[in-house]
């Protein structure tokens, strides 16, 4: 008797160790539930290996044999208290990482390319659900860093594993005219100590790739960053899959028709005056940020970067008329919307405003195109479907080649005139994913698809949905330094 009595404590002793307590329903319905999503999101990610999460949600709301809450009986006062810091955390960057990959994203303006629709000093709220949320390319990354750690200036990401393209349907598809967060196509490659124009652009104007890996002093390390890890853009979306665009003197046509110029676009001017020079009054009466304050000295350089007489020759070019002792009158060179425009036209002070040309705007892609396009005169140029055929000839192989090896993973080689795919000659190339193509609102001050060519589909990353925040960094805090007009208006409307 005695001996079942003992053998019953044990096993209960057994039970009361693996289960802690019997679970509650509620426990059991979350368990429950907490195991269909990660099924669906197994099926979903296609990868089977991650069943392996099963086991573990599976032990934390219904078998406890792990005791993952060991430290809340420790009499420890010092270790019960960091283990809650510790728990609070990693909870909140699980949150974090599953919000901010799935669901939506903070993301700050940093340039002035979508002036005056979305300005320097804008946080945006990005829903990631409107055009469907993508799976990570890199799955094990660190929460809210890009692609580098802060301070210790270390990739914010693991290489391995890496998944392949995946997109959950979202609420639409992206129309002409929609403002969208993509990752930066050109960003595949990067040079570390320069990043900015893209590496692409500094191979064309430095002599090719050598160049760049034999001067890692000047250039830096060249790496390479997965779609989800180049850095995120923001752009309107003017052409879409399948259109034909072309640009005239800064008129955008999609299939030979003329489309509607965006409300806020700007366009940049070279300004004269009688001799008086703008003040505070006449930027702001024009609504120029101070970023985009160009002024031409009186002997005609616009920068520090001209070369002695290149200024005052562009501007005679331009139409301007030095006085007699050779120096100007006072010229400035300005993006304008065009009711800014009118106002600049109607100010007693300005006597002359000419457009800026488009051969200013610097190569255009793809570089070393001989179709002598700039940003202001472009096309025409057929932007890629999915699913559709394009023969392979010496005219569109730079136009398409990028998006035929970098975009969609392909080797390609040309050989006495003839095109080899993946090693197999061919003479068509059919593509495997949509295209877009953005460009700025300050279409004189973007650098866009002009420069560097297509958004690929599995670049998009989300849709702006309203501003919360908009800081104006040229005034103090509290005397127009955060703009309330803006908090909480919607992209659309702005």
């Amino acid at each position: 008797m005695s001996s079942e009595i003992n053998n019953s404590q044990k096993e209960e002793e057994v039970i009361t160790r693996g289960f802690q307590r019997r679970p509650t329903k509620g426990q059991i319905i979350r368990c429950v539930l907490w195991c269909i999503l990660c099924i669906a999101w197994v099926i979903w990610v296609g990868n089977p290996f991650l069943f392996i999460i099963l086991p573990f949600i599976v032990d934390i709301y219904y078998t406890k044999f792990i005791p993952w809450t060991f430290w809340k009986k420790s009499k420890n006062k010092s270790v019960k208290k960091v283990m809650e810091w510790v728990d609070a955390i990693v909870f909140a960057l699980v949150a974090v990482y599953f919000i901010n990959t799935f669901f939506f994203q903070n993301y700050q303006i940093p340039t002035s390319s979508l002036e005056k629709s979305l300005l320097v000093g804008d946080y945006l709220f990005v829903s990631k659900m409107t055009y469907g949320p993508r799976i990570p390319n890199t799955p094990l990354s660190f929460p809210l860093a890009q692609h580098t750690l802060p301070i210790v200036n270390t990739k914010s990401y693991i290489d391995w594993p890496q998944w392949g393209y995946k997109r959950l349907k979202g609420f639409k598809d992206i129309e002409r005219n929609d403002i969208v967060v993509f990752n930066f196509p050109a960003g595949d490659t990067v040079c570390t100590k320069i990043q900015n124009p893209d590496y692409y652009t500094l191979c064309y104007y430095n002599g090719g790739e050598k160049t760049i890996l034999r001067n890692p002093g000047i250039f830096g390390e060249v790496i390479y960053r997965p779609v989800d890890r180049r850095e995120n853009y923001v752009k309107r979306c003017i052409g879409l899959p399948g259109d034909t665009l072309q640009i005239i003197e800064n008129q955008v046509f999609i299939n030979s028709e003329k489309i509607a110029n965006p409300k806020n676009m700007q366009l940049a001017y070279f300004v004269e005056t009688n001799g008086t020079r703008f003040g505070e009054q006449n930027w702001e009466a024009l609504g120029v940020n101070k970023d985009d304050r160009g002024v031409v000295d009186e002997s005609g350089n616009m920068s520090s970067e001209d070369r002695p007489g290149e200024g005052k020759m562009l501007l005679e070019f331009l139409g301007f008329t030095p006085k007699a002792n050779g120096r100007f009158n006072p010229i400035y060179k300005m993006p304008l919307t065009q009711e800014a425009l009118e106002k600049a036209e109607k100010m007693s002070i300005v006597t002359k405003i000419v457009p800026e040309p488009g051969f200013m705007g610097g190569a255009t892609y793809p570089l070393g195109y001989d179709e002598n396009w700039t940003r202001a005169n472009y096309g025409p140029i057929w932007i890629p479907k999915k699913g559709a055929t394009i023969e392979l000839t010496p005219d569109n192989y730079a136009l398409y080649k990028r998006c035929i090896v970098n975009y969609e993973d392909n080797k390609m080689e040309v050989k006495d005139g003839r095109y080899f795919i993946n090693g197999k000659e061919t003479t068509s190339y059919t593509f495997m994913m949509d295209y877009y193509w953005m460009m700025g609102d300050n279409r004189d001050r973007s650098a866009d698809s002009r420069s560097w060519g297509f958004v690929p589909e599995d670049h998009v990353v989300g849709s702006p949905v309203f501003v919360w925040l908009s800081l104006e960094k040229d005034k103090p805090m509290f005397k127009g330094g955060i703009r309330i007009n803006r908090l909480f208006r919607c992209v659309t409307n702005l």
